[in-house]
Protein backbone atom coordinates (compact mmCIF):
# COMPACT_ATOMS: atom_id res chain seq x y z
CA UNK A 1 0.00 0.00 0.00
CA UNK A 2 2.83 2.41 0.94
CA UNK A 3 4.71 1.65 -2.31
CA UNK A 4 1.56 2.29 -4.35
CA UNK A 5 0.98 5.63 -2.64
CA UNK A 6 4.58 6.69 -3.27
CA UNK A 7 4.34 5.65 -6.90
CA UNK A 8 1.15 7.67 -7.42
CA UNK A 9 2.64 10.77 -5.74
CA UNK A 10 5.82 10.49 -7.81
CA UNK A 11 3.82 10.15 -11.03
CA UNK A 12 1.73 13.21 -10.16
CA UNK A 13 4.82 15.32 -9.50
CA UNK A 14 6.50 14.30 -12.75
CA UNK A 15 3.35 15.15 -14.71
CA UNK A 16 3.13 18.70 -13.41
CA UNK A 17 3.33 21.21 -16.29
CA UNK A 18 6.41 23.47 -16.41
CA UNK A 19 6.09 26.91 -14.85
CA UNK A 20 5.34 29.57 -17.44
CA UNK A 21 4.62 33.28 -17.08
CA UNK A 22 0.97 34.12 -16.60
CA UNK A 23 1.08 36.41 -19.60
CA UNK A 24 2.05 33.50 -21.85
CA UNK A 25 -0.85 31.38 -20.63
CA UNK A 26 -3.55 33.99 -21.06
CA UNK A 27 -4.81 35.36 -24.38
CA UNK A 28 -4.00 38.89 -25.41
CA UNK A 29 -5.71 41.55 -23.37
CA UNK A 30 -9.04 42.63 -24.79
CA UNK A 31 -8.88 45.84 -26.72
CA UNK A 32 -11.25 48.74 -26.57
CA UNK A 33 -13.75 48.25 -29.39
CA UNK A 34 -12.84 51.60 -30.82
CA UNK A 35 -10.55 54.44 -29.90
CA UNK A 36 -12.30 57.70 -29.04
CA UNK A 37 -12.78 60.05 -31.92
CA UNK A 38 -9.78 62.31 -32.23
CA UNK A 39 -11.89 65.40 -32.84
CA UNK A 40 -10.26 68.77 -32.83
CA UNK A 41 -7.28 67.63 -30.77
CA UNK A 42 -5.97 65.34 -33.51
CA UNK A 43 -6.66 67.78 -36.30
CA UNK A 44 -5.19 71.17 -37.09
CA UNK A 45 -6.82 73.10 -34.22
CA UNK A 46 -4.76 74.27 -31.25
CA UNK A 47 -5.79 73.59 -27.65
CA UNK A 48 -4.49 74.85 -24.28
CA UNK A 49 -1.29 73.04 -23.38
CA UNK A 50 -0.20 72.64 -26.99
CA UNK A 51 2.94 74.20 -28.41
CA UNK A 52 3.20 76.20 -31.60
CA UNK A 53 6.38 75.46 -33.52
CA UNK A 54 7.11 78.55 -35.57
CA UNK A 55 9.77 78.56 -38.29
CA UNK A 56 10.41 81.81 -40.13
CA UNK A 57 12.90 81.52 -42.95
CA UNK A 58 16.19 83.26 -42.17
CA UNK A 59 14.80 84.53 -38.86
CA UNK A 60 16.12 82.25 -36.11
CA UNK A 61 15.49 84.85 -33.41
CA UNK A 62 11.79 84.88 -34.28
CA UNK A 63 11.47 81.11 -34.62
CA UNK A 64 10.88 78.65 -31.79
CA UNK A 65 8.24 76.73 -29.83
CA UNK A 66 5.61 78.76 -27.99
CA UNK A 67 3.19 77.44 -25.36
CA UNK A 68 -0.56 77.90 -25.64
CA UNK A 69 -1.54 78.85 -22.08
CA UNK A 70 -4.71 78.07 -20.19
CA UNK A 71 -6.44 81.10 -21.70
CA UNK A 72 -5.62 79.89 -25.22
CA UNK A 73 -2.99 82.58 -25.77
CA UNK A 74 0.53 82.21 -27.20
CA UNK A 75 3.16 84.94 -27.05
CA UNK A 76 5.15 85.41 -30.28
CA UNK A 77 8.32 87.49 -30.73
CA UNK A 78 7.61 91.10 -31.75
CA UNK A 79 3.86 90.39 -31.95
CA UNK A 80 3.17 89.71 -28.27
CA UNK A 81 0.12 87.77 -26.99
CA UNK A 82 -2.21 86.29 -29.59
CA UNK A 83 -5.28 84.13 -28.98
CA UNK A 84 -4.77 80.91 -30.94
CA UNK A 85 -6.96 78.29 -29.24
CA UNK A 86 -9.51 76.80 -31.60
CA UNK A 87 -7.87 78.47 -34.59
CA UNK A 88 -7.08 76.16 -37.53
CA UNK A 89 -3.36 76.01 -38.24
CA UNK A 90 -3.80 77.32 -41.80
CA UNK A 91 -5.70 80.34 -40.52
CA UNK A 92 -3.07 80.96 -37.84
CA UNK A 93 -0.30 80.85 -40.44
CA UNK A 94 -2.12 83.38 -42.62
CA UNK A 95 -2.59 85.66 -39.61
CA UNK A 96 1.09 85.40 -38.64
CA UNK A 97 2.20 86.17 -42.21
CA UNK A 98 -0.01 89.24 -42.18
CA UNK A 99 1.28 90.42 -38.78
CA UNK A 100 4.97 89.79 -39.52
CA UNK A 101 4.76 91.71 -42.78
CA UNK A 102 5.01 94.81 -40.61
CA UNK A 103 8.57 93.78 -39.77
CA UNK A 104 9.65 91.44 -42.59
CA UNK A 105 9.44 91.52 -46.34
CA UNK A 106 7.49 88.58 -47.78
CA UNK A 107 7.99 86.35 -44.71
CA UNK A 108 8.04 82.60 -45.30
CA UNK A 109 6.43 80.99 -42.25
CA UNK A 110 5.86 77.37 -41.25
CA UNK A 111 3.49 76.59 -38.37
CA UNK A 112 3.30 73.16 -36.72
CA UNK A 113 1.10 72.30 -33.71
CA UNK A 114 2.74 70.09 -31.09
CA UNK A 115 0.78 67.99 -28.59
CA UNK A 116 2.10 67.76 -25.03
CA UNK A 117 2.11 64.05 -24.14
CA UNK A 118 3.12 62.54 -20.80
CA UNK A 119 4.79 59.11 -20.89
CA UNK A 120 5.16 57.31 -17.55
CA UNK A 121 5.99 53.88 -16.19
CA UNK A 122 8.43 51.27 -17.49
CA UNK A 123 10.00 53.27 -20.34
CA UNK A 124 13.59 54.38 -20.90
CA UNK A 125 12.95 58.13 -20.56
CA UNK A 126 9.65 59.02 -18.83
CA UNK A 127 8.57 62.62 -19.10
CA UNK A 128 6.59 65.18 -21.07
CA UNK A 129 7.08 65.31 -24.84
CA UNK A 130 5.89 67.80 -27.46
CA UNK A 131 4.89 65.64 -30.42
CA UNK A 132 3.68 66.21 -33.93
CA UNK A 133 -0.08 65.45 -34.08
CA UNK A 134 0.53 62.87 -36.81
CA UNK A 135 2.48 60.67 -34.39
CA UNK A 136 0.69 57.61 -32.99
CA UNK A 137 0.54 56.23 -29.46
CA UNK A 138 3.09 53.55 -30.36
CA UNK A 139 5.43 56.18 -31.81
CA UNK A 140 5.07 58.30 -28.67
CA UNK A 141 6.41 55.40 -26.59
CA UNK A 142 9.30 55.04 -29.02
CA UNK A 143 10.03 58.75 -28.54
CA UNK A 144 10.43 58.01 -24.81
CA UNK A 145 13.16 55.49 -25.61
CA UNK A 146 10.89 52.47 -25.85
CA UNK A 147 9.52 50.05 -23.26
CA UNK A 148 11.90 48.52 -20.72
CA UNK A 149 12.31 44.70 -20.64
CA UNK A 150 10.15 44.56 -17.50
CA UNK A 151 7.41 46.68 -19.09
CA UNK A 152 4.14 45.16 -20.27
CA UNK A 153 3.48 46.09 -23.88
CA UNK A 154 0.22 44.13 -23.72
CA UNK A 155 -1.21 46.34 -20.96
CA UNK A 156 -0.28 49.89 -21.97
CA UNK A 157 -2.79 52.33 -20.54
CA UNK A 158 -3.86 55.42 -22.46
CA UNK A 159 -5.45 58.04 -20.21
CA UNK A 160 -7.40 60.38 -22.46
CA UNK A 161 -10.24 62.77 -21.72
CA UNK A 162 -11.02 61.20 -18.36
CA UNK A 163 -11.05 57.68 -19.83
CA UNK A 164 -8.57 54.84 -19.44
CA UNK A 165 -8.08 52.67 -22.50
CA UNK A 166 -6.02 49.46 -22.53
CA UNK A 167 -3.77 48.96 -25.54
CA UNK A 168 -1.88 45.84 -26.62
CA UNK A 169 1.12 47.09 -28.58
CA UNK A 170 2.18 43.56 -29.54
CA UNK A 171 -0.47 43.65 -32.24
CA UNK A 172 -1.90 46.38 -34.47
CA UNK A 173 -4.88 47.99 -32.76
CA UNK A 174 -6.90 51.13 -33.41
CA UNK A 175 -5.77 52.79 -30.21
CA UNK A 176 -2.07 51.98 -30.76
CA UNK A 177 -2.23 53.38 -34.29
CA UNK A 178 -4.38 56.40 -33.41
CA UNK A 179 -2.81 59.89 -33.41
CA UNK A 180 -1.84 61.37 -30.07
CA UNK A 181 -4.13 63.97 -28.54
CA UNK A 182 -3.42 66.97 -26.34
CA UNK A 183 -3.06 65.91 -22.70
CA UNK A 184 -2.65 62.19 -23.42
CA UNK A 185 -0.97 60.25 -20.63
CA UNK A 186 0.61 56.92 -21.54
CA UNK A 187 1.42 54.51 -18.72
CA UNK A 188 3.39 51.27 -19.13
CA UNK A 189 3.00 48.95 -16.11
CA UNK A 190 5.74 46.58 -14.95
CA UNK A 191 5.45 42.82 -15.16
CA UNK A 192 4.85 40.93 -11.93
CA UNK A 193 7.76 39.86 -9.73
CA UNK A 194 7.15 36.22 -10.67
CA UNK A 195 7.37 37.03 -14.39
CA UNK A 196 10.55 39.06 -13.98
CA UNK A 197 12.15 36.29 -11.91
CA UNK A 198 10.93 33.26 -13.84
CA UNK A 199 14.38 31.64 -13.74
CA UNK A 200 14.62 31.92 -9.96
CA UNK A 201 11.07 30.65 -9.42
CA UNK A 202 11.67 27.72 -11.78
CA UNK A 203 14.89 26.80 -9.96
CA UNK A 204 13.14 26.89 -6.57
CA UNK A 205 10.27 24.74 -7.86
CA UNK A 206 12.74 22.28 -9.35
CA UNK A 207 14.64 22.02 -6.07
CA UNK A 208 11.38 21.56 -4.14
CA UNK A 209 10.25 18.83 -6.55
CA UNK A 210 13.58 17.03 -6.27
CA UNK A 211 13.50 17.23 -2.46
CA UNK A 212 9.92 15.92 -2.38
CA UNK A 213 10.80 12.99 -4.63
CA UNK A 214 13.84 12.17 -2.50
CA UNK A 215 11.71 12.16 0.66
CA UNK A 216 9.05 9.98 -0.93
CA UNK A 217 11.60 7.42 -2.07
CA UNK A 218 13.24 7.10 1.33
Amino acid sequence: MMRTTRFLLLTALLCLPPLTPAAAQSPAAAQSPAAPAAGAAAGGVLLPGDLVRLKIWREKDLSGEFLVDGDGVAVFPKLGPMRVVGVPVDSLRARLVEQYQRYLRNPSIEVTPLRRITVLGAVQKPGVYPLDPTMTVAEALAKAGGVLPEGRTDRVEVRRGGERIAADLRVRTRIADSPVQSGDQLFVPERSWFYRNTGLVTAIMSMATSLTIALLLR
